[in-house]
């Protein structure tokens, strides 16, 4: 026995140390990730590392054999088909691209078939609409490659600059689209046109065959200084669309100091803009391969493109210099084509993050046909609704309809509404939201994700593509991450609880089949202690609102005991739920707190996801205001109900739970009495654009908003107990911030206050020593000061 507690000095957690907790991860056990089937739907590969090795290694598992893990050969891994691709319409072939390389891979003859070999990467294959051939990128350009002939064929030639000798002034959106109008209503201009042309080059061939010329040769297309990305060819491979995007010149970046480098001289990390930074104007061109000619969607068609926003009614005056007929920039997203036809649905975005427009875009004369408008004063987001990257929508099966998601009613749902009349339906409906919605490959079912048992529960379901009844396929309770098979028969499941972290199971993809366990990766010691499952429950707010929490209590709660409360980061995030924590160092801290005679309150405030729209946008224009509150009022509900002493309350969280736990001491000295904020947000108009502008608009134009959220300007009320943590190398909340902070708390002569810096670490620490640093600052805080 006493070799055994020499080489493994801690079998046992009890009792619970900062240090044992911010160890290495390792120790708790590794679980597993990335799973993905085989294109045969037969073997599951998954990375696992159950032996602690430098890089964890990917297993397999034989589905129907139900054999046991078994370690995969990192030549065979390295020889898989990547994981995503784009198949045929039976599910035979798959595209894909490694490596930067194209391969083609039969599914039923397992023969992979590499397409390209080149120095240039190439990006994004798909089967043309007749399958025969292979449409992909390479250097923002578009290509095809004949599947039967082995061919390649260049579709654009985008050239950065203008055009040589080009003397002309460049065209109006409005007179390029009165200019496409002339030549698709006259056969007699379109001749003219191409004459012309093929006089001025010297190329009579180019009259004879002028389509198949095109094709081989296709218009020089100069784009200036604008990037593009995205181009798309049309079902009948008669047009191609592309995104244009324009930066604007005179950006002004961050610096960021590194003081620990090789050099010994401080360095400067790559930094960011700040909220308000002039943004880019975008267009959606249209390449007509037929008549040779570039058009450009107008943006003056777009309902509602000169709206303003309710906010600015507040800085009106009777001299208002802003023009209330301006037209608003818009972000276009990649249209999607139907298997055939001209049109395409396509989805538009305000840059001022107050309007969704889904529309039907002819590409023959660049129209647009408005089938959805989802407008909102405070912004425009939720689940399968991004703002910048992918949203879930596309073409139900007759052609005749386009799915999406919207909040319309409060949540974010599954609708339809048909191109022709516009008439929409709701598939699914009630106070829940879902999420990684997919379409089966026949076509026939939906499978997403719902929290409709509980916001903090997620679970799988299935629902006729029509709408209807949703069935429900797993059933544990607590966290499913699902990985449906290829042929949709079989899920494999990443599975988790509060107090049990990630294992893998197995399961037909039929309700209520047995799920098998795959992994056991959790560690004896971690099982060693007795963690506490904690309670949710809700609460009221003072406006009404049901607000959802769970507590840590101690196992011998005493009367008046200290509180403390958790504030998630991230804002639009949610840590009340029955799965393993992304914050599973700060659970454990909160078991060690409540083991040191604390009670813990975890609040998913206003601003928190899951719980829909009017909770998502309930901080617009205030962040530290109703989050802030739910606080507050968790406070009286504790006082209320467990007879705690009011006054000895602190408060702690990273980033944006930074942030409010300055809010919280700055704003309400005489409820919280000691806080830590960590890598803390302190001026909301020294942030990132993409996060801060949803919230609060642009400084410049709503200072109101950015001067009640910014806890900088709040300082002179401070009387509590503070610590700042904040590392110096962090690239997302600067440490500028905080220093900027700290001169205004010495300025205005504060004390019981520190800072607490960390020169090697950035937004997430990465060391352990410097883990362990901040959590036993934060617990001597607490001691110091609630006891």
């Amino acid at each position: 026995d006493s070799v055994a507690a020499t080489l493994h000095p801690t079998l046992t957690l009890a009792p619970l140390t900062i240090e044992k907790i911010m160890r290495d991860r390792s120790w708790i056990g590794s679980s597993p990730s990335n799973p993905f089937w085989s294109e045969d739907s037969r073997q599951l590969f998954f990375k696992w590392n159950p032996e602690n090795e430098d890089d964890a290694p990917y297993y397999s598992i034989d589905y129907l054999g139900k054999n046991n893990p078994q370690p995969v050969n990192p030549e065979k891994y390295q020889n898989l088909p990547a994981r995503r691709g784009a198949y045929d319409r039976d599910h035979n072939r798959k595209l894909y691209s490694k490596n930067g390389d194209l391969f083609l891979y039969d599914i039923q003859e397992k023969k992979t078939f590499q397409i390209t070999s080149r120095l240039t990467r190439q990006s994004r294959p798909h089967f043309s609409h007749d399958e025969k051939l292979v449409i992909y990128i390479e250097e923002n350009n578009l290509f095809r490659w004949d599947i039967e002939t082995g061919a390649t064929t260049q579709l654009t030639d985008f050239r950065s600059g203008e055009a040589s000798g080009q003397k002309e002034k460049p065209q109006s959106d409005h007179e390029q689209w009165l200019k496409r109008q002339q030549l698709q209503l006259f056969e007699t201009m379109r001749h003219d046109q191409k004459t012309s042309k093929a006089k001025e080059a010297g190329e009579e061939k180019e009259l004879k065959d002028y389509k198949s010329e095109q094709v081989r040769h296709p218009l020089k297309i100069y784009i200036g200084h604008q990037e593009v990305s995205n181009p798309t060819l049309s079902p009948d491979q008669k047009f191609i669309t592309f995104l244009l995007e324009q930066h604007p010149t005179d950006l002004q970046y961050t610096i960021v100091p590194d003081y620990l480098t090789e050099s010994g001289f401080t360095e400067s990390l790559s930094g960011r803009t700040k909220v308000g930074r002039p943004g880019s104007t975008y267009n959606l061109g249209i390449y007509d391969i037929e008549n040779d000619t570039v058009f450009y969607v107008m943006t003056e068609q777009i309902p509602g493109i000169t709206d303003r926003p309710e906010y600015l009614e507040e800085y009106a005056t009777e001299n208002d210099s802003i023009d209330s007929a301006i037209i608003r920039t818009v972000y276009f997203k990649e249209p999607i084509f139907p298997e055939n036809g001209d049109q395409a649905v396509v989805e538009i975005l305000s840059t001022d993050n107050k309007d969704r427009w889904i529309m039907l875009l002819d590409v023959t004369n660049g129209n647009l046909k408005l089938l959805d408008r989802q407008h909102d004063e405070a912004w425009i987001s939720g689940p399968g609704i991004r703002s910048w990257s992918k949203s879930n929508i596309g073409w139900m099966p007759d052609q005749k309809h386009v799915w999406y998601q919207s909040e319309e009613t409060g949540y974010s749902h599954l609708w339809t509404v048909e191109v022709k009349s516009g008439v929409k339906k709701q598939l699914t409906s009630g106070r829940f939201e879902i999420r990684n919605l997919s379409m089966s490959r026949d076509k026939k079912h939906w499978y997403f994700i719902s929290n409709e048992i509980h916001p903090g529960e997620r679970q799988f379901y299935r629902m006729d593509i029509n709408g209807g009844e949703r069935i429900r396929i797993t059933s544990k309770s607590g966290g499913n991450l699902v990985y449906m098979s290829p042929d949709e028969k079989r899920l494999a499941i990443i599975f988790s609880q509060a107090t049990n972290p990630p294992e893998l199971y197995l399961m037909d993809n039929r309700p209520g089949a047995p799920a098998q366990q795959i992994t056991h990766s959790v560690s004896d010691e971690f099982r060693s202690y007795q963690w506490r499952d904690p309670e949710i429950f809700q609460f009221m707010a003072r406006d009404s609102v049901e607000v959802f929490g769970r507590l840590y209590k101690p196992h011998n709660l005493k009367p008046d005991a200290p509180v403390i409360m958790f504030v998630h980061g991230a804002g639009y995030s949610q840590n009340v739920h029955r799965r393993w924590s992304y914050y599973y160092r700060e659970q454990m801290f909160h078991n060690f707190l409540a083991d040191n005679g604390y009670l813990v309150f975890d609040v998913d405030y206003r601003g928190s996801a899951g719980y829909g729209r009017d909770c998502r946008t309930g901080i617009y224009r205030h962040m530290g205001g109703k989050d802030l509150n739910d606080y507050v009022d968790a406070v009286d509900y504790l006082t209320d109900n467990y007879q705690i002493d009011s006054t000895k309350v602190g408060i702690y969280g990273g980033s944006y739970g930074g942030f409010l736990a300055l809010m919280a001491l700055f704003t309400q000295p005489d409820i919280f009495a000691a806080g830590a904020a960590l890598r803390p947000v302190t001026d909301w108009a020294h942030y990132n654009h993409g996060y801060t502008s949803n919230i609060l608009n642009i400084p410049e134009l709503d200072s109101i908003a950015y001067a009640q959220s910014s806890p900088i300007n709040f300082v002179e009320n401070f009387r509590g107990a503070l610590l700042i943590c904040h590392g110096m190398s962090d690239r997302n909340v600067h440490y500028q911030g905080v220093v900027r902070l700290g001169q205004r708390l010495i300025e205005l002569g504060k004390d019981n206050w520190e800072i607490a810096s960390y020169p090697a670490e950035a937004h997430s620490f990465k060391t352990i020593s410097a883990w362990t640093d901040e959590y036993k600052r934060i617990f001597k805080l607490f001691e110091d000061n609630l006891k």
